[in-house]
């Protein structure tokens, strides 16, 4: 069946300037199918949210899949399911009903789907318990379901139950969503599925991309599993990879600090499985709002199995920021391919001081709108038994801000130039070699009041 599903999942909606988010990719992969006969039962949601444009879309995703398959089934595009598989129809609203058992021709499989028509609630427990029905208890073939839906479960009795004990009886299941007027409920989607949950579940935003949905499953399922796997992912310029588990199925490793590389020998040859990655991301960008997690992600295998994972966004809140202290500006300098040698004049440098440069990062807890605030920075270090000495103090004011509540201000890089000193480093001799310890101590307070002591000025 090759790459049956893939996935990306991100662990929170939103984070702030500087938060921690942990990236999950999962997917599976199944045998061929023309080797591996196997009875598969689509599942559709035909509920009154489904009425116009999903049902139409739905329609056109079903048929495609059985398209794809007929023709994967015996290497003919001859309108008959072939190797010894079979496929069926469920629908389901207040009631599940069998719409065609399973069978082998593809043009009665197509006018059981194209007799579907919106009505009434939506009773996944039911879809499941019609579908198990159908398959044969006798019968050698691999069993699976597809299932469709657009929204949360609104009668019968609770699914999961139902469709944990389809699992436990050998059925491989899996979940397509489209984001419905009803709500659709990821969560359950997962429960349901197939274990990796993630992998096993795949949703459309929209109308638009739900035949292709279908469409990559069916291709998917036409595979012979998957060999030689990689996967390359290159997350957004906002973020930093900070660290990487090890995956449940072959390696991966950091190739860059936004690049992951993720290498499978070997998936679904014999065997349904599925086979998941988790990393973590931190946001290192200047501004908020809301960002893709991933710049590209590609794959590639042996078979040629076509994957797409999809790309979450996450709302990163940053507060107030603010940047007291400047970089240098630099100078250009462009050197001519045929030359191997130039100088470059760079101007004046200013003295400061020699040593070291410490840069401090620091977040002032709810500053109020409208008020700037006086923040000092206080540096000392310590020598060998503890005594401190006075390293310098910085006063900064943080400009007004405009939000509409108080916020949280982030001053960053307050630079302090720390010259060697020999007696406190450890006296070496060789310049930057003695570890240096220091306190450093903040103070802030909001400068403008709204009232006046004894007459005097406010």
């Amino acid at each position: 069946m090759g790459i049956t599903s893939s996935n990306k999942q991100v662990s929170a909606a939103s984070l702030d300037c500087d938060g921690t988010l942990r990236v999950t990719l999962a997917m599976s992969a199944s045998p061929d199918i023309a080797e591996n006969p196997t009875d598969i039962l689509l599942v559709l949601d035909r509920s009154g949210s489904m009425a116009g444009a999903p049902m139409a879309a739905m329609k056109a995703g079903a048929k495609a899949f059985l398209d794809i398959l007929d023709q994967a089934t015996d290497g003919a595009a001859d309108g008959h399911i072939g190797g010894g598989s079979r496929i069926g129809v469920v629908s389901f609203a207040d009631a599940a009903t069998t719409d065609i058992a399973l069978v082998t021709s593809v043009s009665a499989l197509k006018s059981a789907v194209d007799g579907l028509s919106a009505v009434g609630d939506t009773n996944h427990a039911d879809a499941f318990s019609r579908a198990m029905s159908l398959f044969d208890p006798l019968s050698s073939n691999a069993k699976a379901i597809v299932l469709f839906t657009d929204g949360r479960t609104t009668a019968g009795a609770p699914p999961a139950p139902v469709a944990a004990a389809a699992r436990a009886a050998g059925c491989v299941i899996w979940c397509i969503g489209l984001t419905g007027s009803d709500g659709l409920d990821l969560g359950a989607l997962n429960d349901w599925a197939t274990d990796p949950d993630a992998s096993h579940v795949a949703v459309a935003p929209d109308e638009g991309e739900l035949e292709d949905l279908f469409r990559d499953l069916a291709a998917n399922i036409a595979h012979p599993g998957a060999t030689g796997i990689v996967i390359d992912e290159v997350v957004n310029s906002d973020f930093i990879i900070t660290s990487i588990t090890p995956p449940s199925r072959g390696t991966a490793m950091a190739v860059a600090a936004d690049t992951i590389q993720w290498k499978i020998p070997e998936l679904g040859v014999s065997g349904n499985e599925g086979a998941t990655l988790e990393f973590y991301i931190r946001h290192v960008g200047q501004n908020c709002g809301e960002k893709k997690v991933n710049a590209s992600i590609t794959y590639h295998d042996n078979e040629g199995n076509r994957v797409r994972f999809p790309s979450p966004t996450v709302q990163v809140e940053c507060g107030v920021v603010v940047n007291p202290e400047h970089c240098p500006d630099p100078v250009e300098v462009t050197m001519d391919g045929c030359r191997d040698s130039m100088e470059v004049d760079m101007g004046d440098v200013w003295m400061e001081s020699m040593g070291r440069i410490l840069q401090l990062d620091v977040t002032v807890k709810n500053v109020c709108p409208g008020k700037r605030v006086a923040l000092a920075v206080i540096l000392t270090e310590l020598d060998s038994a503890g005594g401190e000495h006075a390293r310098g103090m910085k006063v900064i004011t943080v400009p007004a801000h405009s939000a509409s509540g108080c916020r949280d201000v982030l001053v960053r890089c307050v630079k302090f130039v720390l010259p060697e000193d020999l007696a406190l480093s450890g006296g070496c001799g060789r310049g930057l070699c003695g570890t240096r310890r220091f306190k450093a101590r903040c103070i802030a307070h909001h400068i403008d009041a709204e009232s006046c002591c004894c007459g005097g000025l406010a």
